[in-house]
């Protein structure tokens, strides 16, 4: 346990990665439930973040993944323009074999006693369904069902919304924002991946897919037999022709063993924090890759739930989602402006609104 706070504490108060606004462990020992929740800034407004339901490897491993996946929050709600700050929460454990209905609920009472600082929604291993029985005991829960006054499934709007960028994405590189004819590649066709699947295959794009859920993958090729389907990641990422790789599934998949062998020209996926560690950005940009920042093009499905805060609106909500096109260019004319990588342009541009947030607030309360 000392070697976990330590590594912890180092990180919170230590490294670029840390300087969240509070931490919160959570224990409900009549369930079973451990969770952590991470508030990185309300610079912007009150943090909101989905919750991750996961068995992981250590609750130290636990810990800083709310830590970096609350920090990318902030980034991501910045630069969506909604006037959120960022935040995130994950429940230790297999979901299926831990969730319960009482589970749930006393996971809805520690957000609930935060007084609305931090708004939950779904994310890896939790879902609408989920989000009903959390929204029992507190307020502050979104993603809920539309006949529990929410806004369904934004795994919706998360693929659309990467699916704009990859359209940006081709036409910065290639002059036309069609995917007509180039290879795709994605990995994770589940919540999020199975929808960018139609939206690719719509547009004319031929589509390589893999998934660690065989379920996931036969689900695809029944309904479409034209997609092909890979073994693995690694077989995927090796793929001869691949114009486009896209990572659905957990965080990490760009790092020093994967960007050395990707054969892809761009990279645009709806997984969370891609880059494994600072640097990888360069990698990519030395070998002429084209990095979407994941917590831009990801963002549909944050612009969808933050959406029920201001009551549900559907159209309203594809509406600002499409605009992740014109912000993804955006992002590489600052990039190539600065001389930098659309990631490092994409945080400057997040930081300096966090920023003036901050000083917004500072000079209210002055």
């Amino acid at each position: 346990m000392t070697e976990m706070t330590d590594g912890v504490l180092h990180t919170l108060f230590r490294t670029e990665q840390g300087g969240h606004e509070q931490v919160v462990l959570c224990q409900d020992r009549a369930t079973g439930l451990k969770a952590v929740i991470a508030i990185h800034s309300t610079a912007l407004g009150p943090a909101l973040g989905g919750t991750r339901f996961h068995a992981y490897a250590s609750d130290e491993e636990a810990v800083l993944d709310a830590l970096n996946l609350s920090r990318g929050m902030s980034y991501k709600n910045a630069m969506a323009g909604l006037g959120l700050g960022g935040g995130k929460a994950v429940i230790i454990g297999d979901p299926d074999l831990i969730k319960t209905e009482d589970l749930l609920l006393a996971y809805g009472r520690f957000v609930e006693s935060l007084g609305g600082r931090y708004v939950t929604a779904c994310d890896v291993g939790t879902y609408v369904a989920d989000m009903d029985v959390v929204a029992r005991e507190t307020r502050w829960a979104t993603g809920r069902s539309p006949e529990n006054g929410g806004a369904g499934d934004s795994s919706v709007l998360t693929a659309f919304g990467v699916f704009q960028g990859m359209r940006a994405s081709a036409q910065h590189l290639w002059g036309d924002p069609t995917l007509r004819g180039r290879k795709v590649g994605v990995a994770g066709v589940g919540k999020v991946g199975h929808y960018l699947v139609e939206h690719l295959l719509a547009d004319g794009a031929e589509v390589v897919i893999t998934d660690v859920r065989e379920e996931s993958v036969r689900r695809i090729l029944d309904k479409h037999p034209q997609v092909t389907a890979v073994a693995d990641t690694d077989a995927l990422i090796r793929t001869e022709g691949l114009d486009i790789y896209a990572p659905c599934a957990l965080g990490g998949a760009l790092n020093d063993e994967t960007v050395p062998a990707l054969t892809a020209k761009i990279v645009c996926g709806a997984a969370n924090n891609q880059l494994a560690h600072p640097g990888i950005e360069k990698d990519l940009a030395d070998r002429g890759i084209l990095y979407a920042p994941d917590y831009v093009v990801n963002a549909g499905g944050v612009i969808q739930v933050a959406d029920e805060l201001h009551g549900f609106d559907f159209d309203r909500c594809k509406a600002k989602a499409t605009k992740i096109f014109d912000t993804t260019l955006e992002i590489f004319a600052r990039a190539k402006a600065d001389g930098i990588p659309p990631a490092a342009a994409a945080d400057r541009i997040a930081e300096q609104r966090m920023a003036d947030g901050r000083a917004a607030k500072a000079a209210k309360a002055s």
